[in-house]
């Protein structure tokens, strides 16, 4: 495939030396294409950059359909608790409505959970706050009336 986009660089790398790349310098990348073990390495060790899984959307996108889902998965050792972080999945939320063609619903989405953020007054203990997931959540919805 790569032969056919002349102008797009090709290169084939080790995940060890990749990973290692994408700390010391991740704006060489402009898009990584993985198979699903390495995805899923890529993704977990990016997700640490920006502040955790709890915050990292991910989106599974196929020729005839699209999943999708927070990087984190289920996260069963937390599940049922009220501590889990829902930013990954409505960020996940907001990549499915702008892959449906749903922009305006995706930006109400996105700015309360950026109005959320911004009042850091009912974030999740993973940054920094002390509200627990259903807070978080009717927090964001509060932002979307």
């Amino acid at each position: 495939m790569a032969e056919g986009f002349p102008d797009i660089f090709y290169g084939e790398h080790l995940i060890d030396n990749t990973c290692m790349q994408l700390v010391m310098n991740p704006f060489q990348y402009d898009t990584l294409l993985l198979e699903n073990l390495y995805g899923d390495i890529v993704s977990d060790l990016c997700a640490g950059l920006v502040g955790g899984l709890g915050l990292v959307p991910g989106a599974n996108l196929g020729a005839e359909c699209a999943i999708f889902e927070a990087v984190h998965g289920s996260a069963p050792d937390i599940a049922g608790k009220d501590v889990a972080n829902p930013t990954a999945l409505l960020q996940s939320a907001v990549l499915m409505l702008r892959h449906i063609d749903e922009p305006a619903a995706a930006d109400r989405v996105q700015k309360a959970l950026e109005t959320v953020y911004a009042e850091r007054k009912t974030l999740t203990r993973d940054v920094g706050g002390l509200a627990g997931t259903s807070q978080f959540a009717d927090a964001v919805l509060a932002a979307m009336a």
